[in-house]
């Protein structure tokens, strides 16, 4: 449930507005029916929407007090008789349709703490900015940076010489982006550092020297990285975020790394310097990648697992080292029935 002192309250909307947004189709009910808030199954009064579509949470469907339901089709007879029915093909996402309409602050924050650039903002005279950009206090923008128009760039986050950010971003409190260029809608959470050094020395007996990394960041349109991720600047070449991409908090992603469009990866993942991520791949968290490899288009890697070589596009990988899952439950329970003969002995 939501709490009004950080998000409005919607005003009462209609059901048949609902359905709109979330391309259902009306099963039970009418479409005059008010919807003034949404949340969980078990928490819901009267007045609020719904969704369900894990059976997990079946007693509390049973109980709810909702008002009205996001449902898919296979499972629309088991909500109550008193609650009307939105039947769609996918009931989260429905759910995520109807929430960015209720509540569109909680997308990207439109509201700031200044009004423009604030007078205790830095912004350097050749910096670019276009109309409608907001500069908090305590953020800097450096020479020859330019931030195109409604972007947003919060409370002490700096942004370095030289960057270039697209329209409607937003670069979270305390991020730095150095060395980057950032397409439109971007969004980077609080805590983010883009484009600082990748990690790379020439190591010897007489010390290891470092190696400067001269290449930068290209992070395409409606990508979100999660808070306190670090994305290193390319070595000799770019370190590529694909459009689409979304990346969870505490990732670590290595220089020269290239990651195709449309991508999910899990917090606390690090992916290894040159490794290439195709489009629609989905990694899980605390996962490492190793440098060099390529994890092909659609692939999945189960959480906690280690890619130590390339993964066929579509393939669905687990373990360590990671291997395709069917193999890797059978290993796992091969070794169990060793150590429950082992212990029974």
């Amino acid at each position: 449930m939501s709490d009004p002192t950080f998000f409005e309250q919607p005003g009462p909307v209609e059901l048949a507005k609902i359905i709109e947004w979330a391309d259902a189709e009306l099963y039970r009910g009418t479409v005059e029916t008010l919807i003034t808030g949404v949340a969980p199954v078990e928490d819901a009064g009267p007045g609020d929407l719904v969704f369900f579509d894990n059976m997990i949470y079946r007693d509390q469907l049973a109980a709810t007090r909702a008002a009205a339901c996001l449902v898919p089709k296979k499972h629309r007879d088991k909500v109550p008789e008193h609650v009307a029915v939105l039947v769609c093909s996918d009931a989260y996402r429905s759910w995520a349709k109807v929430l960015a309409n209720l509540y569109p602050a909680a997308m990207i924050p439109a509201d700031t703490t200044s009004d423009g650039v604030s007078d205790r903002a830095f912004v350097d005279p050749s910096a670019r900015l276009e109309d409608n950009v907001s500069v908090e206090p305590g953020a800097a923008i450096g020479p020859d940076a330019e931030i195109g128009q409604g972007s947003v760039v919060r409370a002490n986050a700096v942004v370095g010489r030289g960057v270039r950010i697209g329209r409607g971003c937003v670069v979270g409190p305390n991020a730095s982006v150095e060395h980057a260029v950032l397409g439109d809608r971007v969004f980077l959470h609080a805590g983010v550092c883009v484009g600082q050094d990748g990690f790379g020395y020439a190591m010897g007996p007489m010390g290891h020297l470092k190696v400067p990394q001269i290449g930068r960041v290209i992070i395409q349109d409606d990508v979100e990285v999660g808070a306190n991720t670090t994305i290193d600047r390319g070595a000799n070449r770019d370190t590529i975020i694909g459009e689409g991409t979304k990346i969870d908090n505490q990732v670590q992603i290595g220089h020269n790394v290239s990651i195709g469009r449309h991508c999910v990866i899990v917090s606390q993942v690090g992916l290894s310097g040159s490794c290439t991520l195709e489009d629609f791949v989905a990694i899980g968290g605390q996962s490492g990648v190793r440098g060099h490899i390529t994890i092909g288009m659609g692939a999945q890697i189960a959480a906690v697992s280690v890619v130590e070589s390339d993964v066929p596009a579509g393939a669905r990988y687990g373990g360590t080292p990671a291997k395709p899952v069917k193999q890797w439950f059978r290993e796992v329970a091969a070794v169990r029935k060793l150590a429950e003969r082992g212990s029974g002995s």
